[in-house]
């Protein structure tokens, strides 16, 4: 086991004994001092930022980093850009998880026959559904399918082999309210991270696309797997669908490269897709079915403030 996993795993074991403290602290009486309680809190987010910090000065380091990996898009149809690698690095505000050049992606559909309108939810509805702006207050939670990326096929972008694939997890409500985001920081992140990276992302693929590049899809939709571990698959192949699974305020596409399949050890890769390039944040872009892609104009309407939380440990 390497020293960035041990230090992962001790993040983990100090958050959970954080919790157990305070817990105790309540229902058992005074067993310790009270300030004792926080040594395990102030601890994590020591080795939060102490991974943090060490993944950004490795990076510095690099006498020359590591040139762009060219893909496939791993979507059709019109998506807008958020938390992009184009704007800043690390994208998500941390260096762990290998997400340092991690985007996230909702869909966007621009009118009638575009690609992406059979990447909806198939529940008989008409037509493809406008994405709903983010509201402060109400509604609080809004139904996955409401949104036109729930469903959308995920791609594989170039011949590859399935390393993990997993689709158990639920698809909660969405959290693209106020009050949901601030449910989601304060009670749903940290637990998700106490039971590591795979409540983080919650399902989602991995490809090794050889020559120690591995491709993470994350937050895919429970129950749409395609694949397997082991299989080997086409650049374009259906790998399953997106979905509104692990830390995420609304169904989109978490998508990055890395050197590592395992998250905890995981440094980021950059990555540019055929046709497109690196879309910036609120930048729209369309994918075609067949690999072809074009940028198109900046996106009319305002992206979420964040598609999907900083996949903790992130001190921000």
């Amino acid at each position: 086991m390497s020293v960035r996993k041990k230090l992962m795993v001790l993040h983990r074991v100090c958050w959970i004994a954080f919790v157990a403290m305070a817990v105790a602290g309540v229902f058992v009486g005074h067993l310790y001092p009270f300030w004792l309680t926080f040594v395990p809190a102030a601890a994590a987010i020591t080795i939060a930022l102490l991974l943090s910090r060490t993944g950004a000065v490795s990076r510095a380091r690099e006498p020359h980093r590591r040139p762009a990996v060219e893909v496939g898009p791993p979507v059709a149809g019109r998506w807008v850009a958020v938390n992009s690698p184009a704007d800043k690095v690390p994208s998500h505000g941390t260096h762990v998880y290998g997400q340092a050049y991690a985007i996230d992606i909702v869909a966007e559909p621009g009118g009638e026959g575009d690609a992406s309108a059979d990447a909806v939810d198939m529940s008989g509805g008409e037509g493809v559904p406008a994405r709903p702006p983010f509201r402060w207050v109400w509604p609080i939670a809004r139904r996955n399918r409401d949104f036109p990326a729930f469903g959308a096929p995920l791609l594989a972008v170039a011949d590859a082999t399935v390393v993990h694939a997993s689709h158990g997890q639920r698809d909660h409500l969405s959290r693209n309210s106020g009050l949901g985001l601030l449910y989601l920081m304060l009670f749903e992140a940290p637990f998700r991270d106490m039971h590591g990276a795979g409540k983080i992302v919650g399902n989602h693929v991995v490809l090794d696309l050889g020559e120690g590049v591995f491709a993470l899809y994350a937050h895919v939709r429970h129950g749409s797997l395609q694949v397997k571990a082991g299989d080997t698959v086409r650049a374009g192949q259906q790998l399953a669908r997106c979905g509104n699974s692990g830390n995420s305020t609304e169904p989109h596409v978490h998508f990055q490269l890395m050197d590592d399949p395992d998250l905890d050890v995981a440094r980021g890769i950059p990555f540019t897709w055929r046709g497109i390039g690196v879309p910036s944040h609120g930048e729209a872009f369309t994918a075609g079915e067949s690999g072809a892609a074009s940028p198109s104009s900046p996106s009319s309407s305002s992206p979420s403030p964040s598609a999907s939380i900083p996949m903790r440990p992130d001190p921000s």
